[in-house]
């Protein structure tokens, strides 16, 4: 995939309050820094702006808490002219009353000038609230700044809300969700995938950037904590496993046609099977079957990945050079040929 022939890369902007989380948020999932560690993180005091490169570049702009972004000295179109999505981080362990004025403040400045920007509010720090509390708090926020925009004349602006915490997996299952809006795509991607679980027997599937565990699509089923969980520490052990043992080797040999991606899967003790292969050097589909018939043919299941794997570089394709997105006839081949080899063996979707 040729990243040269995007002509600009999506802006994710992080703003919220000073001490809300943002940069903890950043240097867990694009720094792979440990939770723990952002204890000793020092409060950001100017623009802290990092480049991802990877299945999709794009950047990340930190910003300072006790920043004005609307003030005449600040060039608001360079800001947000680009940007794919605002992120706002509330803390919910603190007194969040200043927090959600200047969120509403922003969205309003923003609804009169950029309205096509995606506002995404992380109610953040929510791991040590019992669930009724953290609950409670949710709704608080969500009610509130409803209110607050709905009596400045805004009738259902375009924001949505995720509890998110960098001490489980719901910072990028809420990542995961606002970078899925930026991917043209994205249909077409769900509609492959779901392809690929109904004729091969799999439960859920995921197509997951390497690089930060976010996954760009999975097919339509409900996204399930555990899995996600069990796929994305998959990923990790995956790549330790790799790096661990892929050594220069003296005098080689090359025992036939080699594979250049890396495929790996593991069965734990209740019979659950964890597959992933690498779809190119971004991108990687991870993927739990609990069918019995299923995992017992796993010749089918390497063969539908693959058509998989070339429907998928097709679409890209089409997209980057094009500008256009044509991924119905890749689905009918892939669903034709997946079901062609299912009747052969006689499995049935999960």
């Amino acid at each position: 995939m040729d990243h040269s022939k995007r002509q600009t890369k999506p802006r994710l902007l992080l703003m919220g309050q000073r001490r809300s989380g943002k940069s903890s948020i950043t240097s867990v999932v694009f720094h792979k820094m440990e939770p723990q560690e952002t204890l000793f993180l020092e409060s950001t005091t100017r623009i802290q702006k990092d480049t991802m490169n990877s299945f999709m570049d794009f950047q990340v702009w930190d910003f300072p808490g006790q920043l004005d972004y609307f003030d005449p000295t600040f060039d608001t179109t360079q800001i947000f002219s680009e940007i794919g999505a605002l992120i706002w981080v509330v803390d919910a362990q603190d007194e969040y009353s200043d927090s959600l004025a200047r969120l509403t403040t922003t969205i309003i400045n923003l609804q009169n000038t950029f309205p096509h920007i995606n506002v995404e509010v992380f109610v953040h720090k929510t791991d040590s609230l019992n669930e009724d509390y953290r609950s409670d708090i949710f709704q608080d926020i969500v009610q509130r700044v409803g209110d607050d925009l709905n009596d400045a004349g805004f009738i259902n602006p375009n924001v949505s809300y995720h509890l998110t915490s960098i001490y489980d997996s719901s910072i990028f299952e809420a990542l995961s969700s606002v970078i899925q809006k930026l991917i043209p795509e994205l249909d077409v991607l769900q509609n492959l995938l779901n392809t690929l679980i109904n004729n091969s027997g799999m439960t859920k599937a995921y197509l997951f950037d390497i690089l930060s565990k976010i996954y760009v699509a999975s097919d339509t089923r409900p996204v399930d904590s555990d899995i996600y969980e069990i796929c994305a520490n998959y990923i990790d052990l995956t790549v330790d496993f790799t790096d661990l043992y892929n050594y220069p080797r003296h005098n080689p040999k090359i025992l036939g046609e080699q594979m250049e991606e890396v495929e790996s899967s593991m069965t734990f003790e209740d019979g659950t099977m964890v597959y992933l292969k690498e779809m190119n050097k971004h991108l990687c589909l991870v993927t739990v079957i609990k069918n019995k018939e299923a995992k017992d043919k796993k010749g089918m299941i390497d063969y539908n990945v693959h058509i998989f794997q070339e429907a998928l570089k097709a679409v890209f394709d089409r997209a980057w050079e094009k500008n256009q997105i044509d991924g119905g006839e890749d689905t009918r081949t892939a669903k034709a040929v997946t079901s062609s080899e299912n009747e052969e063996d006689g499995i049935a979707p999960n």
